[in-house]
């Protein structure tokens, strides 16, 4: 008599099967539809600019409205780069330092002033049209700590930095520190903490370790937008870092988000790694106050 083991066993996994890709599909759309932006944006649909393989570490963005062009810094080449985004213009590029671990960059007032990863800021002046001057700030904190975030304050006039993981927090919070752009001088206080409690309650999650990567003040709102590569998500809060919303991003477009900067318009910039897939480069979302 034959037998229907075989057949029977056939079938069963390819019921399996059938469900395992029912059910991957369900996720897959859930992931879709927990994907958000913040209002005049739409962050599933960039125009994109694909960059040269030496940027693939692209790490900070300043924004220059004079030709509308974009700075960048390189984690680690000491290289600040100039990126014609409208046209196809070659890349300029001017060396500020030896190498090492440079996380955001920030233009104000003809300086550019580049985070290093130990709360260390570079000045950087054009002298000439192929040289710069450097000079070093240190924020001097004690202990292990670790920034990626430097932003522009253009109210209080001052730099922001905000930890990624520094010894003085705990799991619930992240200290931000001011440099003050008049006297020249840290703050000895932080400016502000970040409660990650409240992320969490605007996530619906619980445990979130949260490491932002870069962040910017929305020049027509006031908000401040914290993007974090490793959460995947954009975060908007109140000038003195209170979150208000949180915003899922898409893994599978967003590499690695290292870098974001504004355009006077509200214009959004960020800037993605390469993440060893493909081109690093940089996304543009037009901003829509109507929408």
């Amino acid at each position: 008599m034959p037998s229907f083991r075989p057949l029977c066993l056939c079938l069963t996994g390819l019921v399996l099967f059938q469900l395992a890709i029912i059910l991957c599909g369900c996720q897959s759309r859930v992931a879709e539809e927990d994907l958000s932006s913040p209002q005049g944006y739409d962050l599933n649909n960039p125009s994109i600019v694909k960059l040269p393989g030496y940027l693939d570490e692209i790490s900070g963005l300043a924004y220059y409205a004079k030709d509308k062009s974009t700075f960048a810094i390189n984690d680690e080449k000491g290289w600040l780069y100039k990126i014609f985004l409208s046209d196809k213009m070659p890349i300029q590029k001017w060396k500020y330092a030896a190498g090492d671990d440079f996380e955001d960059l920030v233009l104000y007032d003809s300086t550019f002033y580049v985070l290093q990863s130990t709360g260390m800021l570079l000045a950087v002046r054009f002298k000439g049209t192929d040289s710069v001057d450097v000079t070093e700030y240190d924020l001097g904190l004690e202990g292990k700590n670790e920034f990626e975030i430097l932003y522009l304050d253009t109210v209080a006039k001052r730099l922001v930095m905000i930890c990624k993981d520094c010894e003085r927090d705990d799991k619930n919070s992240l200290s931000s520190f001011a440099f003050d752009l008049v006297s020249k001088k840290f703050s000895k206080n932080p400016a502000f903490v970040i409660d990650v409690r409240k992320i969490e309650a605007l996530m619906g999650e619980k445990k979130v370790k949260f490491k932002p990567s870069a962040a910017g003040v929305h020049p027509l709102t006031g908000k401040l937008y914290i993007i974090s590569s490793i959460n995947k998500v954009v975060v908007v809060a109140n000038p003195e870092g209170v979150p208000e919303k949180v915003h899922r991003i898409n893994p599978k477009l967003y590499k690695q988000p290292e870098g974001l900067t504004f355009t006077p318009e509200g214009h959004l910039l960020i800037s993605n790694e390469s993440a060893d897939i493909g081109a690093a480069n940089i996304f543009i979302f037009k901003y829509n106050q109507a929408q």
